[in-house]
C-alpha cells in the first residue's frame, strides 16, 4: 500500500471508532473476526449496504486484511459499463459491520437507516495491495445481486480533500445496458430481510442461458395488495423543450378526457381525473372492460373521439354531453394494480409490457396507446404537422406516482408559461368583467410588454378577475419599455387600458412569440399564486440577463435553421444572449473564425476568419501588421459583437490558442478527442480519463468540455512563453505516446480510415492560425449541440459530446451556481518540464 494506507493498516479501525459513540449507535465497535448471517466462508467477503443518511447512497465494502475497505457510491452499482459511478473512498470498517442492519440515531455520524442490499465473496485480479496503490482495482464479485468483473479507478489527485474513485462494470458476459436492467430499481430490498420471497429473482442469472432466462417484464418491485377504492392519477409536467437525454417512452398527447378504470371481479367503475364517477355515462366501455382477461385492476387512459383518424376535443365534448357516445374510444396506457399486485413501483416499461397483451384486440372501443421508436424531435415535428396536441414523454424506468411529476412530461404544440398581469380592459367597455389581460415579463429589472390575453375564461371567472384586479389599479403603465402596438390577434383597444400593480401572475397558453415579441392567440389558464412576479421571465431567455445586453431586432426570427430540433434563428440569438456573460472570457482578445450558415445547418456553411467579408457591427478588426501577409484578424470582445455575429447567421465561434497581444505565444494546449467510426461513448470517457492521468503524471492540470459534437476537448492552460512550433510538437508527441502505449484505443494518424474503432487525439488544433470551437459555442449540425465546460466529476454521467444543445443549455446553466472552470483562469504552468518527462 501507499504510505497513507500503511499508516491506516497499523490501526485499521481508528478513524472508524473516533467518529462514533458506541454508547449511542447500534453499529458494531469491531470485535468479530468474520461476517455473520450466512456469508460464504470461502474467499474474502464483500457487502453493499443501502444507507438512507442525509441522502440515499450505497456503501460498497471489500474484506481485506481484517477490515472492510469502504467506498460511498451515491448512485449505487450499475451493470451497464457505460455508467461510471462516483465512489468516495472512506474509512475502513470492521468485518462484523458487514451484517449490520438498523437505524443510526439522530446526531450520530451517518444518522439514518442501513440495510444489507447485497453480499457475497470477491477476488482481486492481480495483487490487491499493488492495485490499491496504483489506484486501479479490478475484481470479480460473486453476490446475490452483483456478479462478474468490476473496476474501481482513482480520479482524485494527491492532496485532494476527498479520495474520489469511479466504480464501473467491466465488459463481460454479465454486462447489461441500463435500459434493459437497472439492478438498483429492480432489486431494492435487503438480502437478509426478504418479505416478498423473491429469492429466485435476486440471484444473478447464468450467462450461459441469460438470453432465454431474461424476463419480458420485471415484477420484482410488485407488492401483494388489495385493490384500493380510490386512486389519484399521475400527472405530467409541461416541458419547455424536448429532453435531450435520458430513456423516454414517447406517446401521442391525446386531446381528450383522462379516465381511470377500476375493475374488481368484473365490476367496472370509471373515474375522472378528479375522482368523479362517470361509470353510467359509458356503458359500451364498461361492457368491453368486463371482457378483459383479468380479475382485478386499476387501468389508466384517456377517452377521445377520432375524427378523420385524429382526436377531436369538440367532438368528444359533444359525445359526452349528448345522448349517444358510441364514437368514444378509450386509449389505455398504464396498468397500476393487477390481480392482487400493486405495480406502482414496477418500472413503466414493464407495466406497459403487461398491459399490451391484456388490451390486445379486446373490442372496438378499447385501444392500446402505442409508443414510437424514433427521436422525440422527429416525432414532435410529425405530430405538429398532423395537428396533434403534442407528445407525452415518460421515463422508461419510472414508477407510477400520484400527482404531478417530472418523470412524465407533456410537450405541447402550443406554448405555455407564466406572465405578469400589468393591466386589463373591460368586456364590451362595461365595468365588472375583464375583457382582456395585459401581460408582461422581466428582462433583468425591466418589465417588458408581452401583449394581451382575451380568452380562456367564462363570465364567472371574468368577474372574479375584475374583483381581484381593481384594488390594484394604478394611474400609469407599469412597463419600463414602450408599449407594443396591438396586433390583429389582440382584443385590446388602445386607450382603454386600466393599469394595475404587477404583482399577480397568470398562466397563459399561446401559439408563438411574434417578431414584435408579443404572444399570439393567447388563452388564460389560471392564476399562479405560488409564483413571484419579479421572477417571471420569457422562457428561452436567461433568468439572469445582464443589464448591459443589447435590445436588438432579429431579422427573420422565425426562420428554421435546424429542422431536426425545430431551432429558429431567434432561438439561436437568444441562446447567445443568455450565455454571453459566461462565453466572453473565452472569446475576448482571441482571433476568431466564424462558421456561418445562411441556409441553416443543412445548407452551405462557410468559414470567415478575416474582416473583408463582414458587415457585423461590434466585431473588432485588428491591424494587418499583427499577422503580416494576411487579412486583418477579427475578435469578438463584447456582447454586441457576439449577438451581431449571431444575427448575421453565425452559428459557431472558433478561437486561436493565443490572444492578440501575444499572438506568437499560445496560452493553452488543446487535445481534441475525436472518436472514429464504431467507437463507443464509454471508450471516449475512458480516453479522457487516460489523457488526464498522463497529463497529471507530467505535472499538468487540465480542464474538460464537451465538443458539442461526437467528442471531448481537454484544455491545458499555459504560461505564454513557448511558441506555436514547440507547443504543437509537444501535443503531437503526447498523442503519439498514447497511440503507442494503448494502440487498441488511440490513433496518432488523422483520416477516418486510420481511426476506425479508435480515438484520434487531434494535435493539429495547436498550430498557429488553427482554431477550436470555443466554450459555449453552438455547433452547425443537426441537434445543434453546445460545447459545454464541465467538471471532471460530471464525466461519468455524461451521455455524449452533444449532451447540451441550444434548446437545453440555458436551463442547465440556470442551475449551475459555480463555474467548473473557476480555477482555470488563475492556473499557470509550463510545458518545459512536461516535455522532458514525456517518454
Amino acid at each position: 500500500m501507499a504510505s497513507s494506507r500503511k499508516t491506516a493498516a497499523t490501526t485499521p479501525l481508528e478513524r472508524y471508532r473516533k467518529k462514533r459513540d458506541f454508547g449511542a449507535t447500534p453499529e458494531p465497535p469491531g470485535s468479530k473476526a468474520s461476517m455473520a448471517n450466512g456469508t460464504p466462508t470461502q474467499g474474502s467477503s464483500f457487502v453493499v449496504q443501502k444507507h438512507w443518511a442525509s441522502r440515499l447512497h450505497y456503501d460498497f465494502r471489500l474484506e481485506h486484511k481484517g477490515a472492510l475497505l469502504s467506498w460511498a457510491v451515491p448512485k449505487g452499482p450499475c451493470y451497464d459499463p457505460a455508467k461510471k459511478q462516483m465512489a468516495v473512498h472512506v474509512e475502513d470498517h470492521p468485518i462484523d459491520y458487514a451484517s449490520f442492519e438498523g437505524t443510526i440515531p439522530p446526531k450520530q455520524y451517518g444518522a439514518g437507516t442501513v440495510i444489507v442490499w447485497d453480499r457475497g465473496t470477491w477476488e482481486p485480479v492481480g495483487d490487491a495491495d499493488k492495485s490499491m496503490d496504483a489506484g486501479k482495482l479490478i475484481f470479480r464479485l460473486h453476490g446475490e445481486k452483483l456478479a462478474g468483473l468490476w473496476e474501481l479507478v482513482r480520479i482524485s489527485k494527491p492532496g485532494d480533500k476527498a479520495d474520489q474513485w469511479m466504480m464501473f462494470k467491466k465488459r463481460d458476459e454479465w454486462a447489461r445496458p441500463l435500459a434493459e436492467y437497472d439492478v438498483i430499481k429492480a432489486l431494492p430490498d435487503s438480502v437478509i430481510a426478504n418479505p416478498l420471497g423473491l429469492v429466485e429473482e435476486r440471484e444473478p442469472r447464468s450467462p450461459r442461458n441469460r438470453h432465454v432466462a431474461a424476463p419480458k417484464v420485471d415484477l420484482s418491485a410488485a407488492v401483494a395488495a388489495s385493490l384500493p377504492a380510490k386512486l389519484e392519477p399521475q400527472l405530467a409536467t409541461l416541458a419547455p423543450s424536448l429532453p435531450a437525454g435520458g430513456d423516454w417512452i414517447v406517446e401521442s398527447k391525446l386531446d381528450g378526457y383522462r379516465l381511470l378504470a377500476r375493475i374488481d371481479k368484473k365490476r367496472v367503475r370509471l373515474f375522472t381525473r378528479n375522482g368523479h364517477d362517470w361509470t353510467s355515462r359509458f356503458p359500451l366501455l364498461v361492457a368491453e372492460l368486463k371482457d378483459l382477461p383479468l380479475l382485478s385492476a386499476w387501468l389508466d387512459g384517456e377517452i377521445v373521439v377520432l375524427k378523420d383518424g385524429l382526436p377531436s376535443f369538440s367532438a368528444l365534448q359533444n359525445a359526452v354531453d349528448g345522448q349517444s357516445n358510441k364514437d368514444i374510444v378509450y386509449f389505455l396506457f398504464d396498468v397500476i394494480f393487477l390481480d392482487g399486485k400493486d405495480l406502482r413501483k414496477v418500472p413503466l416499461w414493464s407495466r406497459r409490457a403487461l398491459l399490451a397483451p391484456i388490451v390486445g384486440n379486446s373490442g372496438e372501443r378499447l385501444l392500446y396507446s402505442q409508443d414510437f421508436d424514433a427521436p422525440a424531435a422527429q416525432i414532435f415535428e410529425a405530430a405538429t404537422g398532423l395537428g396533434l396536441e403534442g407528445l407525452m414523454l415518460k421515463r422508461r424506468d419510472a414508477p407510477y406516482e400520484s400527482g404531478r411529476t417530472q418523470t412524465w412530461l407533456k410537450a405541447k404544440a402550443r406554448l405555455r408559461q407564466e406572465l405578469v398581469i400589468c393591466g386589463m380592459t373591460a368586456r364590451g367597455g362595461n365595468e365588472g368583467e375583464v375583457g382582456s389581460l395585459l401581460v408582461g415579463y422581466y428582462v433583468g429589472s425591466k418589465l417588458h410588454d408581452a401583449g394581451s390575453v382575451g380568452t380562456g375564461w367564462d363570465s364567472k371567472t371574468a368577474r372574479g378577475l375584475w374583483k381581484q384586479l381593481t384594488p390594484l389599479e394604478v394611474d400609469a403603465t407599469p412597463f419600463d419599455t414602450p408599449l407594443k402596438k396591438p396586433g390583429r390577434w389582440s382584443k385590446r383597444a388602445v386607450g382603454s387600458e386600466r393599469w394595475v400593480k404587477p404583482v399577480l401572475v397568470a398562466e397563459v397558453e399561446f401559439t408563438e412569440w411574434t417578431a414584435d415579441e408579443v404572444i399570439r392567440q393567447a388563452s388564460f389558464i389560471g392564476l399562479r399564486l405560488d409564483k413571484d412576479a419579479r421572477g417571471v421571465v420569457r422562457e428561452g431567455v436567461t433568468t439572469r440577463a445582464p443589464e448591459s445586453l443589447p435590445q436588438m431586432k432579429i431579422t427573420h426570427p422565425e426562420r428554421v435553421i435546424d429542422a431536426s430540433a425545430l431551432v429558429t434563428k431567434a432561438d439561436l440569438v437568444r441562446f447567445y444572449a443568455s450565455v454571453a456573460e459566461r462565453m466572453l472570457p473565452h472569446l475576448k482578445d482571441r482571433p476568431v473564425a466564424l462558421v456561418r450558415a445562411p441556409e441553416g445547418v443543412a445548407g452551405n456553411l462557410f468559414f470567415q476568419k478575416h474582416a473583408e467579408r463582414t458587415a457585423m457591427p461590434g466585431l473588432k478588426a485588428h491591424d494587418r501588421d499583427l499577422w503580416p501577409n494576411h487579412p486583418p484578424l477579427l475578435t469578438v470582445d463584447t456582447a454586441d459583437a457576439l449577438l451581431s455575429a449571431a444575427q448575421m447567421n453565425t452559428i459557431e465561434f472558433h478561437t486561436w490558442n493565443s490572444v492578440v497581444r501575444r499572438l506568437e505565444a499560445p496560452d493553452r494546449v488543446i487535445f481534441d478527442l475525436d472518436p472514429g467510426e464504431g467507437v463507443k461513448w464509454a471508450h471516449v470517457q475512458e480516453a479522457a480519463l487516460l489523457v488526464r492521468l498522463l497529463l497529471s503524471e507530467l505535472g499538468l492540470q487540465a480542464w474538460l468540455k464537451t465538443s458539442g459534437g461526437k467528442g471531448l476537448h481537454i484544455v491545458v492552460p499555459l504560461n505564454p512563453r513557448l511558441d506555436y512550433v514547440k507547443v504543437k510538437a509537444f501535443s503531437k508527441s503526447f498523442g503519439a505516446h498514447l497511440a503507442k502505449t494503448i494502440p487498441e484505443r488511440f490513433s496518432a494518424v488523422s483520416g477516418p480510415s486510420n481511426r476506425v474503432g479508435k480515438i484520434y487525439v487531434d494535435y493539429l488544433r495547436n498550430g498557429k492560425g488553427q482554431t477550436t470551437a470555443a466554450a459555449f459555442s453552438a455547433r452547425a449540425r443537426p441537434g445543434m449541440g453546445v460545447s459545454m465546460p464541465i467538471a471532471w466529476e460530471q464525466l461519468a454521467d455524461l451521455k455524449s459530446g452533444s449532451q447540451w444543445t441550444v434548446q437545453t443549455a440555458r436551463e442547465y446553466l440556470s442551475f449551475q451556481a459555480s463555474d467548473p472552470w473557476g480555477d482555470y483562469w488563475t492556473t499557470t504552468q509550463s510545458l518545459t518540464s512536461a516535455t522532458k518527462r514525456l517518454p
